[in-house]
This record gives C-alpha cells, structure tokens and sequence, in this order.
C-alpha cells in the first residue's frame, strides 16, 4: 500500500516537472520571438537612433496656425548632407513647384513651374527654419533642458529652439515605439499654443 503511493507521487511529481519544463520553453521562446522583434529596445535607444540620423526623406502634411487663420501644406521633404534641406509643395495647387533649398547659409527658392529662381546668400533667418527634422535634432542636441517622455506606443522628445521668434519657441516630436519612426512633430509659441503641426507620411531614413 505504501509502495503503491509512493509510486503514485512519484508519477504526479514528474507529471508537475513536465508541466514546469513545458511552461519555461513556451515562456524562453515568446521572449526569444521578443527579441528578434526588436521589443526589448528602451526608449533612450530610440532617442539615440533618432539623434543619429544625417539623412531622410518624406512627404509631410503641415498645418500652420495663426491668430487669424490656419493653412495647410503637403510638401516633399528631404535632408542630406550633400544637398542639405530640399522640401518642394506638392498642394496647394498655387504654390505647387515651389522648391525651398537651405544649404549651409545659403537659401534658394525655385518655381520650377516657372522656371524662376533666386538665391539669397548668408542667409540670416536659419534658426526659424521649424520644417526640417534635421533642424529639430541639432536644437534637442545643444539644449540643456532637452527632455523625452514615453507612453506604451510613442517616445516623446521635447526641447526649445534658439529663435528669438516668439511663435517658434517649443517643439515635440513624437516617435513610434514599434518602428522607430518619427510620426509627428510640433512647434509652439510661448504660450505653448501649436503654430504648426507637421505629420510624416511615408518617411524613409537613409
């Protein structure tokens, strides 16, 4: 009789370390598919990534709010380190063509449209330049009170531009958690009040 229980232990007790090894390789292999999905990067990664980044382009839906109207721009955007900021607008059908180069101090501005064009050299007006990502990274990089925040889907970066334009004081760029992409970025006044509202679309980094 004893024999008999012992024995019938023994057999629940191995049925328990089965169950036990079972439960740990479904748990090792969620976790190891984790990996590979990159989940386990941590938010300051993201901010590195996205601090490194030298080149991209994208189409970008801008919003610009004033104290008495509001417009709205589809514009092509690309940043690289030969051509510098390129951002063409695709709509409104009225300006579509113009083409904004800034490139070290020097601005150009194209209609090629019209075929028109003019450059302005040492140009004085670089700090207000509110569109350029690339921009946006050089200003959390010099600023002291730079900061980022997350919540379960985004990494939120905020910092202040050096402009002494009142309108352009703030900015807040938002970062899918999931691929590591800008989505959105802010600028605001002192006041904290959005001036513009840029949205990514399509946004490739190279």
């Amino acid at each position: 009789m004893i024999k008999q229980y012992m024995k019938k232990n023994k057999i629940i007790v191995l049925i328990l370390l089965m169950v036990l090894l079972i439960m740990g390789l479904i748990i090792y292999k969620i976790k190891t598919k984790n990996l590979k999905n990159g989940n386990n990067i941590s938010s300051q990664e993201i901010v590195d990534y996205i601090l490194s980044i030298n080149s991209y382009k994208s189409i970008i839906n801008v919003q610009v709010n004033s104290n008495k109207n509001s417009n709205k721009y589809i514009i092509e955007q690309e940043y690289n380190t030969e051509n510098g900021s390129v951002q063409k607008v695709i709509e409104p059908e009225n300006i579509a063509g113009v083409k904004i180069s800034l490139k070290d101090k020097s601005l150009k501005i194209e209609n090629t449209n019209l075929s028109l064009s003019q450059m302005f050299e040492n140009y004085q007006g670089l700090e207000d330049n509110s569109l350029d990502l690339i921009s946006f990274i050089e200003d959390y990089k010099t600023n002291e009170k730079s900061i980022f925040e997350e919540n379960e889907n985004e990494v939120i970066l905020k910092t202040k531009n050096h402009s002494k334009n009142r309108y352009n004081q703030n900015k807040v760029l938002y970062i899918n958690k999931e691929n590591k992409l800008p989505t959105k970025l802010i600028v605001e006044d002192d006041n904290n009040n959005t001036t513009i509202n840029i949205k990514y679309n399509n946004i490739e980094i190279y």
